[in-house]
């Protein structure tokens, strides 16, 4: 009797060697991919930090220059109305009122705003009934 040899295994599918393949290069591309979108990410945040410390800068700028203009403006202002005949005090008390007005005017909307700043929508949504958390 002749030995039969051991059957052959089947080949596989082409496809499934190529999806092997393309998952065995997937693999060994992985740490490359990682590592370079990390790299990215780090060049991007330093990138961010520069900006920010610009936009920061140009702010405070900006804020001086506005508060320069509007001191400028009220002596201009508080000098109309002393060429108009208006004395030195009253016209500063003018420009006291004014501003006072102003201030009251933000002040009242700004505490209209702050109960926003703790989500009441969301807290009600979440939050369960007689929650001690729960905004009165």
């Amino acid at each position: 009797m002749i030995p039969r040899e051991p059957p052959l295994p089947e080949p596989a599918p082409p496809g499934a060697a190529s999806l092997l393949r393309q998952l065995q290069d997937l693999l060994q591309d992985l740490p490359g991919l990682v590592g370079d979108r990390v790299e990215l990410l780090l060049l991007e945040l330093q990138r961010a930090a520069r900006a920010l410390v610009q936009i920061v800068a140009l702010g405070v700028a900006a804020a001086i220059l506005g508060v320069t203009a509007w001191l400028l403006l009220w002596a201009g202002a508080i000098r109309l109305l002393m060429l108009a005949g208006l004395s030195m005090d009253g016209a500063l008390l003018v420009a006291l009122a004014v501003n006072g007005l102003a201030l009251g005017v933000a002040l009242q909307r700004l505490r209209r705003l702050l109960p926003e700043l703790s989500l009441p929508a969301t807290r009600r949504h979440l939050l369960p009934p007689g929650d001690p958390d729960e905004p009165d």
